[in-house]
């Protein structure tokens, strides 16, 4: 009787691992939003252009600009994290929110 209670309760164990990992335990939350807006901007104070953003889940500085562009990153890093805290005053390149929109250095040109 006990073999059948826990063959039973490993299944269950199995199930609930299964249905969290494919589904998960919090309700999905469907928002439609643009997936990225592109807005040729000059930041008068350092005459840089810029583009405005919305951040999508699993995006990063350097592959929103990267997309934006269509190329590799041009400049250093170093300089990307530098011109985005000078376009987005207060803001951490580390921490920025899904579904927020910043203004990115455009590096097209």
């Amino acid at each position: 009787m006990k073999r059948i209670f826990l063959f039973l309760f490993g299944l269950l164990t199995i199930y609930v691992i299964y249905i969290d990992l494919t589904a998960g335990t919090l309700p999905k939350v469907e928002i439609q939003t643009e997936v990225q807006t592109a807005v040729t901007m000059v930041d008068h104070e350092s005459n840089m252009e810029s583009f405005e953003a919305e951040v999508e889940p699993g995006e990063t500085l350097i592959s929103i600009v990267e997309n934006h562009i269509k190329k590799p990153l041009p400049v250093s890093i170093e300089k990307l994290i530098k011109d985005f805290q000078g376009m987005n005053p207060g803001q951490s390149p580390e921490k920025i929110q899904i579904g927020s929109t910043y203004q990115f250095p455009d590096y097209s040109k």
